[in-house]
Order: structure tokens, then C-alpha cells, then sequence
């Protein structure tokens, strides 16, 4: 089979460990426990484990019957589609990888290689039309909710063609059309946005009773009329964050206010090289974090995408429904390091290649292999060769991009509401809209 492209760094001695791979699923050479599926290779074991022909399609998991799990019910397309964009985010990062180390990307660059399942399940457990607001690890999560591979690689390059202009970079993307509201460099300063942004549509649908924009993100103009949706609003967080008092400040007026916030916890079980347990209170039960502030909290494990839709849909349904907020530590693991420039001394080879081994690519590939049958090797062997041109083609793009002109762009785009006098110098400007947003 094809074998995923893996920057240098990828095969880092330093790494962490979960639970082992089983006889018979070592990675073909080069490919670096990536991708290695064939069709005899591994399936799910009981409790996350990988075992040889472990999981059975219907196989009950706990609270559904058997055939009864909410993503029993997805089809084959819509299952197709999640692999090729969870392939899709990680020949990006590779390629965000490649162009770092070429010094083509600046500052700082944190990769989602290996937390792929975490964002394409959660992103389509929702709306289109419900926001989203992430930390700085967000390429994943654009490329999710379906930002273009070029807006989005020409923004890690800080050219005039990304989809922030350039003014951005790696930590700030930003897609209004796809309802995707940033991402954020401060820590844990994006979790009131989230819970601003369910504030407002809470507003919309039980004050003001009409919305104010359009299902494609754009204002609607005076005199017409869009009914108010109840929504829910998503705020991305990594484990680092829990700690940060606008998190706690948030989350106690989302429980006081009844505002439909998911606070969406990315637990890759290190705060930049700092174990969860020794970082964090009630590091091995975090929902006790969301019973002080009487909200619903559960764990899932975010590594089976499939898993990670049946029980975090029904979440998100229920805040919908109910117009309450919740929280859910979702359980991750990153194989790159905090970011480029990490050492990653803090972990070992063999840790990280335990958790390669349960590759969330790998696990639905193997279940649409042979619990759905609707793909074979040579389909996806096209799916990554398709995603690693499209990634190619986005560096190409980038390199080709023009840089913003300082003078032009450093006064538009700051303010939305401009006002005289703001600056001294000169007036600040509203700027040209990017046509790949």
C-alpha cells in the first residue's frame, strides 16, 4: 500500500507509549507506524486495544444495542469522506513539516499529526452553521470544517492569499463562510469567545427571534429576515489550558446562563512537555471539572473516530435541545512534538509507537475495509496519493502567493468598527476580501 510521506521529525526518539501493537501489526519500513493496512493487518480489540480480527461489525459498545450505534447509521460516502479528510490533514502537516524545516514557514508551528479523528468527528457531529473556536494547534480543524489546502497553506507562508492575508500565520485561522471563529495563541483566552459566541446565538434564537447572519457566515443586510436556529457552539481547548481562570470563568457562566457551549478538551496528555497528572488536578476523572459547574461531562476516547461520533453526537443533541453547556475530555495523542522546535525529551520512542499503532486513520480505513466493504487497497492507496497532491499543490500555491504590502495592510482589516482618530498617522481601512474565503 501507499505509505504516508513523514517528515524527518516524525521518527524522533522521543515519544510516549499507550498500549502495545499487536503480533503481526509492526509498520512496513519508512512508513513510520503511519499507515501499514493490509487487508489480514489489525482491528479493534476490546478496550481500545489492537487485536487481530477483534472487532466484529454490530459488536455492542456500551448504551447501544447492537446496531443501534448513531454512526451505524452514516453511509458509506459520508464514512469515505472522513477518511480522506482525515488523510487530507495529515499530507498537509507533512507538508507543513517539510516547509518549516525549509524555513518557508516562521514562528512558531504546532502540528495535529495523529489527533486527525478528533477534529473530523467532533467538526461533523455539528451544523454547518455552528460556530467553532479553537487554541493554536488549528490547521486540522480548518481543513475539517473546509478551508481550502491552499488558503490555508498561503497563510502558514504569511502571504497575501491565506485566509487571515497573511496577518495570521500558523496559530490564527479563520474562516467566517465556515463558521470556524480562530484560532487563538493565548492560552485558554478562546474558551469565552466560545461561550460568547453560544451567548449570541442563545440570544438570537430566544430574544431577537431572527439571525443576523446568513447560513454562509455574511451579515444579513437590514429588512431581511433569517430565522433564529437553536445552535451549539463548539470551544476547543488542549489539556495545557485547564488551568487558565478565563476557562473556570467561562465555564461558571455558561452553567449559570444555560449557554449550549461544548468546552471540547484535546487531552493528548501533555502541556507542552508537562504530563497531565502533573499539571492538573483530577487528571484521571476531568469531568469532576465540569460537575463544579453543574454541567453535564463525559470522557470518550478520540483516537476511533467512529466511537468518538457515537457518543459525542448525541452531546451535542442533547445542548442543542436543551440549551445547556457540557464538557468532554477527549482523549488524544499527538506523534509530533508540542511544536517544531520541541525536543521531546519528556517521552519515549516506544510510547509514541504504541500509540501509532492505534492510528485513527488506520482503524476506519480497516473497518471500511472489512466491516462496510466499500473500500479496497487501491482505493485508498488513490486517497493518499490524491491528498499528497493537493498538499504539494498548496506549497506550490504558497510559494507563488504574493506577501502583503506592509503599508496597505497594516491599517485594514484591525478595527470592524472604524472610527475617526484611531490612529494618529492615518485612518484605519476595511481591506479587500480574499476570494479563496
Amino acid at each position: 500500500m501507499t505509505a504516508m510521506s513523514t517528515p524527518a521529525s516524525a521518527t524522533s526518539s522521543n515519544a510516549a507509549a499507550a498500549n502495545g501493537a499487536s503480533p503481526g501489526a509492526t509498520p512496513a519500513a519508512g512508513t513510520a507506524g503511519l499507515y501499514h493496512i493490509t487487508s489480514s493487518k489489525v482491528r479493534l480489540g476490546e478496550g481500545g486495544t489492537i487485536a487481530p480480527g477483534a472487532a466484529v461489525a454490530g459488536q455492542a459498545l456500551p448504551g447501544f444495542a447492537p446496531g443501534q450505534r448513531p454512526s451505524d447509521k452514516l453511509s458509506n460516502e459520508t464514512l469515505l469522506k472522513w477518511l480522506r479528510d482525515m488523510v487530507m490533514i495529515r499530507e498537509f502537516e507533512n507538508r507543513c513539516a517539510q516547509s518549516y524545516q525549509q524555513a518557508k514557514i516562521g514562528g512558531f508551528c504546532h502540528l495535529y499529526i495523529g489527533q486527525e479523528a478528533l477534529a473530523v468527528g467532533t467538526i461533523n457531529s455539528l451544523n454547518h452553521d455552528d460556530p467553532i473556536v479553537t487554541a493554536y494547534r488549528d490547521h486540522g480543524h480548518a481543513l475539517a470544517r473546509g478551508m481550502t489546502a491552499r488558503a490555508c497553506m498561503a497563510e502558514m507562508f504569511g502571504k497575501l492569499t491565506g485566509c487571515a492575508k497573511g496577518k495570521g500565520g500558523s496559530m490564527h485561522m479563520f474562516d467566517r463562510p465556515n463558521w470556524n471563529f480562530g484560532g487563538h495563541g493565548i492560552v485558554g483566552a478562546q474558551t469565552p469567545l466560545g461561550t460568547g459566541l453560544a451567548f449570541a446565538a442563545k440570544y438570537e434564537h430566544d430574544v431577537m427571534q431572527r439571525a443576523v447572519n446568513r447560513p454562509d457566515g455574511s451579515p444579513a443586510p437590514d429588512g431581511e429576515f433569517i430565522p433564529a436556529k437553536k445552535k451549539v457552539s463548539l470551544a476547543y481547548l488542549g489539556d495545557g489550558a485547564l488551568n487558565q481562570g478565563a476557562l473556570h470563568e467561562a465555564m461558571n457562566l455558561a452553567g449559570l446562563m444555560d449557554l449550549p457551549v461544548i468546552y471540547v478538551v484535546e487531552n493528548n496528555r501533555y502541556s507542552m512537555g508537562t504530563a497531565i497528572e502533573r499539571g492538573t488536578t483530577m487528571a484521571h476523572d476531568l469531568t469532576a471539572k465540569a460537575r463544579a459547574y453543574g454541567m453535564e461531562g463525559i470522557q470518550i476516547d478520540g483516537t476511533d473516530v467512529l466511537n468518538l461520533y457515537d457518543y459525542f453526537k448525541p452531546l451535542v443533541d442533547r445542548c442543542r435541545e436543551n440549551s445547556r453547556p457540557a464538557f468532554v475530555d477527549l482523549l488524544t495523542y499527538r506523534y509530533q512534538g508540542h511544536s517544531m522546535s520541541d525536543p521531546q525529551k519528556y517521552r519515549t520512542k516506544d510510547e509514541v509507537d504504541g500509540h501509532r499503532s492505534k492510528d485513527s486513520i488506520e482503524r476506519l480505513a480497516q473497518h471500511l475495509m472489512h466491516d462496510r466493504k466499500c473500500l479496497s487497497e487501491g482505493d485508498f492507496d488513490r486517497i493518499v496519493a490524491e491528498c499528497k497532491d493537493i498538499a504539494v499543490d498548496s506549497v506550490e500555491f504558497a510559494e507563488a502567493s504574493p506577501a502583503p504590502q506592509i503599508e496597505p495592510e497594516l491599517y485594514s482589516d484591525v478595527y470592524a468598527n472604524i472610527e475617526p482618530n484611531l490612529s494618529p498617522t492615518r485612518d484605519y481601512t476595511v481591506g479587500a476580501k480574499n476570494p479563496l474565503i
